[in-house]
């Protein structure tokens, strides 16, 4: 096992989705995630603090380019366009192996009550940065939380369908995302 190769955050997260749709979650070990990845558990755990801190691996990312998204939109931005912008920033960076590991991800979160617990908390706090972005926009305390759980949402449903759509690889997530994003507007429009 090589003890400083490239990659291995990547292949440790790959290699513990595998194994938890494959034996489950509370089946599997660090050892064994380790080992799948070809490091050594010393690696993991400069990596992760434990197994179920894979899984929100990049949450720390996704909320920094949500947040610089929103703080960069044009001055005159809506809330929402401010989150549409944030949406953007944060789905530009997902590619390819985003895509592919998508649909076990899925798997392994539906069947861990622990991961799905886990999954939720990510999902607050993905909606309370938005909320502090817009607020340091100058956007009142309710709206911004609206607007930040809508564009958590919307990230999520674009996710999933970029995720589970079979058109071309090289179909970008931030259309998705988007595209979700307005329908939610639409949808919000129309409670009235």
């Amino acid at each position: 096992m090589g003890r400083w190769e490239p990659g291995a955050r990547e292949r440790l997260v790959v290699a513990a989705v595998d194994l938890f749709t494959e034996q489950g979650y509370d089946a599997t070990t660090v050892a064994q995630i380790a080992e799948r990845a070809g490091v050594t558990k010393s690696t993991f755990f400069r990596h992760f603090p434990d197994k179920r801190e894979l899984l929100v691996a990049g949450q720390e990312t996704l909320s920094r380019l949500l947040t610089e998204g929103i703080a960069d939109a044009p001055g005159n931005a809506s809330p929402l366009e401010a989150v549409a912008a944030g949406l953007e920033r944060a789905s530009t960076a997902m590619g390819p192996g985003s895509r592919e590991l998508a649909p076990r991800l899925k798997a392994a979160v539906a069947a861990s009550a622990e991961l799905q617990e886990r999954d939720t908390l990510k999902t607050v706090s993905l909606a309370a940065a938005m909320t502090t972005a817009l607020v340091a926009r100058g956007v009142p305390d309710p709206t911004a939380a609206l607007a930040g759980e809508l564009g958590v949402l919307a990230f999520k449903r674009g996710y999933a369908e970029w995720a589970e759509d079979d058109r071309g690889a090289e179909d970008e997530l931030a259309g998705y995302t988007l595209a979700a994003l307005d329908e939610l507007r639409a949808a919000s429009a129309s409670l009235g």
